[in-house]
């Protein structure tokens, strides 16, 4: 029987989803598939996620949409003369557990009508949101959190990457009722070690 994907995503850009990614593939020698990259292809998250995964099990599926331009899916697939469909994304064919990374947060155009969000419903994934605190977060995470529920998404919890904010954490918690699965400081370096060692605190 297949194994439920995982779906990690976040309430912003650039909050630590591919970390929390390697973390993931790295506790649970689970296979990694981005199935948008824009934009950073020589660098990809999923070259990224290899470099940082120690184990010989996890295998890295290739993306579905590669996009030259570093911008939102909707805009680069434009600019590259593309169309995403959520009809081309097709779970890799594996027994192993998928770890799947978005790009962005739930609300971020593929195309003229469907969101981040259409396509985790589709792949039928549990949700991990990464969450980073800033001015303005607890509402970002209890919006993504809501709109999860509302489209009765299932979500295994959060994981809180960088530093420690007492005050947010406790109201994330009573605000929403949702587990959260632990913590990802700001790695240094980020290395094999580093990530392996961060996946001891995880719970999922």
């Amino acid at each position: 029987m297949r194994l439920k994907p995982i779906f990690i995503t976040g309430i912003h850009t650039g909050i630590g989803k591919t970390i929390a990614s390697a973390v993931l593939v790295e506790k649970l020698k689970a296979d990694y598939w981005k199935p948008i990259q824009s934009g950073d292809l020589e660098t990809s998250d999923t070259l990224t996620v290899q470099c940082l995964v120690s184990n010989d099990k996890s295998t890295f599926h290739p993306e579905t949409y590669r996009l030259s331009q570093p911008y939102s899916p909707h805009k680069s697939a434009k600019l590259d003369n593309i169309e995403i469909e959520l009809s081309n994304f097709i779970v890799p064919d594996t027994a192993n557990q998928l770890i799947i990374e978005g790009a962005g947060g739930l609300m971020v155009p593929l195309n003229d009508t469907d969101l981040m969000v259409d396509l985790i419903d589709q792949l039928k994934a549990d949700v991990v949101l990464v969450v980073q605190h800033y001015l303005g977060s607890i509402n970002h995470t209890l919006l993504s959190l809501a709109l999860l529920k509302s489209r009765n998404i299932a979500l295994k919890g959060i994981i809180i990457s960088g530093k420690r904010d007492e005050f947010s954490e406790k109201a994330i918690r009573n605000l929403s009722n949702v587990p959260i699965l632990g913590f990802i400081d700001h790695l240094e370096p980020v290395d094999k070690n580093s990530i392996k060692t961060a996946g001891e605190s995880i719970e999922i």
